[in-house]
């Protein structure tokens, strides 16, 4: 069938000479390519439009009882010269997370779109990573000397499980700029307590400011120049998440081993490694396998006296030691709400508050024999 119209005087005309037709059709094609337009401007604008997130992304993997790339030299990670140390099959890794975007460059909407479908990545506010007022090499310093402590208390802490006596303090390097502490504290002051109760470590620090709160001051018992005195400091909450009391200080923990221990890492910073940098130097002490030859990964904090704290990215940590090659994992039991209901696939996950009971699910693992009986983080 044919289409045609007829004019007034009975001659067929082609509908594409037809001026209602045509315009019709030129207002179809004018909408059709602004659509478009419009979409192209989406896609563009997805693409390089900044962001107010970051992204969170699973990290390298090191595994403790091995060797890291250090400029063009390989080194262990822990060694522990003058001592006696035991070469340990399978592994007992540490996880990071990276963390891509900043400030300064700030993911696109469309790489936080791909994020947010993506399992093994978390899209986070960047005031939550850089918040305002803090510059990037405050952070960077921060991140530096929570590294360090980390090592330090995971040393003390593995030299208690093992029953090895050391001594220690607490040496402030600098107080921050507009802080409470500002005036009052001194670096190279050694804190002695906090409201009359010893600290002999930051995680005991952290905790004695965070139980004063910021309703009142806290009495600090400082040695300076050889003399002790006593400060007075309201803390105030911290810009960072989560928020919690803080003096604002940079704190250094010093401690006298018996011995030395060497730990090598760069580039990696905060404390997060803790726990696992304490099973490593066990485990380089001690005849055997902690975990008996088992790949093993894992995260969080650690104090001196063995308790193991949150930390951060731990479903990207996770994804990180499946593509490590990990079968388990230790993860913190207060990060159990995360954890729950995103463990990857192959992967088996205990939760673990002190390092005694890390070191019982390694050798649980061992030993392959209750296991059911370990806590798990429940759905």
């Amino acid at each position: 069938m044919s289409l045609f119209t007829v004019d007034a005087r009975g001659d067929a005309l082609d509908p594409d000479d037809d001026p209602v037709v045509l315009d019709a059709r030129q207002r179809g094609r004018r909408v059709g390519w602004l659509l478009l337009a419009l979409t192209l401007f989406g896609v563009f604008g997805l693409a390089v439009l900044p962001s107010p997130y970051v992204i969170e992304r699973p990290g390298p993997v090191f595994n403790t009882l091995g060797s890291v790339t250090v400029g063009e030299d390989e080194l262990p990670l822990i060694s522990i010269p003058g001592e006696p140390t035991y070469d340990t099959p399978g592994s007992l890794s540490l996880t990071t997370v990276n963390i891509y975007g900043n400030r300064e460059q700030p993911p696109s909407w469309f790489e936080v779109i791909r994020a947010w479908v993506d399992p093994s990545q978390a899209v986070v506010p960047i005031d939550a990573v850089f918040p305002p007022g803090v510059s990037s090499e405050d952070r960077r310093e921060q991140s530096r000397i929570d590294m360090e402590n980390s090592q330090q208390e995971a040393v003390a802490a593995a030299l208690r499980a093992l029953g090895e006596p050391y001594e220690s303090q607490l040496r402030v390097v600098e107080t921050l700029d507009d802080s409470p502490a500002t005036g009052l504290v001194r670096a190279d002051d050694i804190i002695l307590a906090v409201n009359d109760e010893p600290v002999r470590d930051v995680t005991a620090l952290r905790a004695a400011i965070a139980d004063n709160g910021t309703a009142d001051s806290a009495s600090l018992l400082v040695l300076r120049g050889g003399s002790e005195r006593t400060i007075e400091v309201v803390p105030r909450l911290s810009d960072v998440e989560p928020r919690v009391p803080v003096i604002g200080v940079l704190i250094a923990g010093e401690y006298v081993f018996p011995f030395e221990v060497d730990i090598e890492l760069e580039n990696v910073g905060g404390p997060s490694a803790g726990m696992m940098f304490a099973l490593g130097v066990i485990d380089k002490l001690t005849p055997g396998s902690l975990a008996g030859g088992a790949e093993v990964a894992g995260t969080g904090t650690i104090a001196a006296d063995g308790t193991v704290g949150p930390i951060g990215g731990i479903v990207q940590k996770m994804h990180g030691a499946v593509g490590f090659g990990a079968d388990w994992f230790l993860a913190p039991v207060d990060n159990c709400d995360e954890v729950a209901g995103s463990i990857p696939n192959g992967l088996e996950v205990f939760a673990v508050a002190t390092l005694d009971e890390a070191i019982g699910v390694l050798q649980a693992i061992a030993d392959d024999e209750g296991l059911d009986e370990l806590a798990r983080c429940e759905r």
